[in-house]
């Protein structure tokens, strides 16, 4: 009896992390019950350049730097592993691809 109850408060730590990874915008592709384990992902985001090419001419140029860092991190495709450790508290991994 304790064992089921002890998966099942695992299995809802482990939803309550996705909930709120999923509020932020990624999209599950991959659950596996057994080895309790979630693969999300997440699309490219969009950057505006008309807004940062506004701000770095009002900055004479030194908005130029964080634009590029935002425009290159913009174009990467994220993925994340949300698991259960041995303990069963959850933590989070990039997948490399």
């Amino acid at each position: 009896m304790e064992n089921t109850l002890i998966v099942k408060n695992q299995n809802l730590k482990l939803a309550t992390v996705l909930a709120q990874k999923i509020k932020k915008g990624f999209v599950v592709e991959e659950v596996n019950n057994k080895l309790p384990f979630v693969v999300l992902s997440k699309r490219p985001g969009k950057v505006n350049h008309r807004l940062n090419f506004l701000i770095s001419c009002a900055t004479f140029g030194l908005w130029s730097i964080p634009w590029a860092y935002k425009s290159f991190e913009a174009k990467k495709e994220k993925k994340i592993i949300i698991a259960l450790d041995e303990d069963g508290i959850p933590f989070e991994e990039k997948c490399y691809s």
